[in-house]
């Protein structure tokens, strides 16, 4: 039984071993699926939506302002018309209006006044550090820019300009004009892509500030301040995109990046690797149980069929298959344990030895199979007719034995006597045999320093003794 459980312990660590195994190479290969994913679709993907939208709300906007920026009307109104303040406070109401801008705006280069669809607003001064945006662009060769800032003076929200030269005839700068669009939606997309998938985005400019970020999340004012993202500053800030990864406090990230011309800005999509774990952890422990909840199943089954197994075993080990009586080798065994008790509380035991009758007459003239329904029968007759304290077993062939427990010889005789009468007269075991069965028995009773062999020889020397006297009888020796 115990080698029985050695072999249960034994499967259970295979099977768990087994089952632990599985799960970790499959939280392994799905580890590496999804970082493959995520370098190979997720995050270039990302950048592209986060590209497209951005084009999307620029091409319109920079039209509009172009077409000001060449409109004649604008044009003759800066060089002939400028008093008339009604008139271009109406075109800039009537564009705002027309394109649903947040604002439109026009400066002119000869009387450096600033003008919205409200009319005149302010003069520009160079010392003025809220107007040097003007003069900058005024001053450099490109006819138009795109400024993304937020502004505490329109709503404190994340404005757009889109800026345009306005040109005379001879190419110099008369004025600026444009449009400033509340793209508010951007911050809102940021944070979308924070929350749904993970991905942490922003835009930096040339010199590596942050120029675009999701307010109140990103405290990375520059690449400096993240030593691990400077040192990739070379590679960030470049027109080629590409997806690094690098390390921060133990914990990996992937960072895409994509220079957006439109924007003159670098575009930069960071994803926390261990963020796209949870699903896979999930998973994986969602396996795990499974896998040890089977085995444990399976491991209780185990279990049940080896007991199953073994009381069978230890039942034909113990029974004789025939009469369901115990067999010789458990009788000993019950014989043995019982003589080691009459030493420590002696007490009246006897030993019945019997044997049918011209068994093998039976058997040759009736067949075999009648011979065990006979020795069925005359089981259920021993049954029936000893207690449940005494020992009893089929010896062998035709041969029983019984032990009366705490029984002198003369009252064992007497149960002796009923056994043999019981036999020979019993109606079931007549018709089985086709006549009278009957069998000789030979008893003796347990004498001090007896051994089981001394015992059983002289119980057997007996029964030979009513064998050889004319049989169907009970002889004491």
């Amino acid at each position: 039984m115990q080698m029985n459980y050695r072999v249960v312990v034994i499967i259970i660590l295979l099977l768990v071993t087994l089952s632990i195994s599985v799960s970790v190479i499959n939280y392994m290969v799905m580890r590496q699926s999804t970082e493959e994913s995520l370098v190979e679709s997720s995050l270039p993907l990302t950048v592209d939506n986060i590209y497209t939208e951005i084009q999307k709300h620029i091409i319109e906007p920079n039209l509009v302002s172009s077409m000001m920026a060449h409109d004649t009307f604008v044009k003759d109104w800066l060089l002939h018309d400028e008093e008339d303040t009604l008139k271009i406070a109406k075109y800039l109401e009537a564009v705002k209006n027309k394109y649903g801008m947040f604002t439109t705006f026009l400066v002119s280069e000869e009387s450096l006044k600033y003008y919205t669809s409200k009319g005149f607003i302010e003069k520009i001064d160079k010392d003025n550090p809220s107007n040097a945006w003007y003069f900058t662009f005024r001053d450099q060769q490109d006819s138009h820019e795109i400024n993304l800032d937020y502004n505490p003076l329109l709503a404190n929200s994340m404005i757009m300009f889109i800026n345009h030269k306005i040109l005379d005839a001879e190419y110099h700068v008369i004025g600026a004009t444009g449009i400033g669009l509340k793209i508010s939606y951007i911050n809102d997309m940021l944070k979308r892509f924070r929350q749904q998938y993970h991905f942490k985005v922003l835009f930096l400019n040339e010199a590596g500030d942050v120029v675009l970020y999701e307010r109140g999340i990103t405290p990375m004012t520059h690449l400096q301040d993240i030593p691990e993202l400077n040192a990739l500053k070379d590679k960030i800030i470049s027109k080629n995109g590409q997806i690094l990864d690098y390390n921060i406090d133990g914990e990996a990230y992937l960072l895409n990046t994509k220079y957006i011309p439109e924007l003159d800005l670098y575009l930069l999509v960071e994803a926390k690797v261990a963020n796209f774990m949870t699903e896979v952890r999930h998973t994986f422990y969602l396996n795990l149980l499974v896998s040890l909840l089977a085995t444990s199943l399976i491991t209780v089954m185990i279990i049940m069929t080896i007991r199953g197994y073994q009381k069978k075993l230890e039942h034909f080990a113990s029974f004789d298959s025939l009469t369901e009586l115990p067999n010789r080798r458990a009788f000993n065994e019950q014989l043995n344990r019982h003589f080691l008790l009459q030493k420590r509380t002696p007490g009246p035991f006897s030993l019945l030895f019997f044997d049918i009758d011209n068994f093998k007459l039976i058997n040759d003239s009736l067949g075999h199979q009648v011979g065990d329904q006979a020795l069925r029968r005359i089981a259920e007759i021993i049954r029936e007719n000893i207690r449940q304290t005494d020992l009893m077993a089929r010896w062998g062939g035709e041969e029983f034995i019984i032990a009366f427990i705490n029984s002198s010889v003369d009252t064992a005789r007497i149960i002796a006597e009923k056994l043999r009468t019981c036999i020979e007269e019993d109606k079931a075991l007549h018709a089985i045999a086709q006549g009278t069965v009957s069998a000789s028995f030979g008893l003796s009773e347990y004498r001090e320093d007896d051994k089981v062999d001394m015992l059983i020889k002289r119980t057997d020397d007996a029964l030979y003794q009513a064998k050889a006297t004319g049989k169907n009888k009970v002889v004491i020796c």
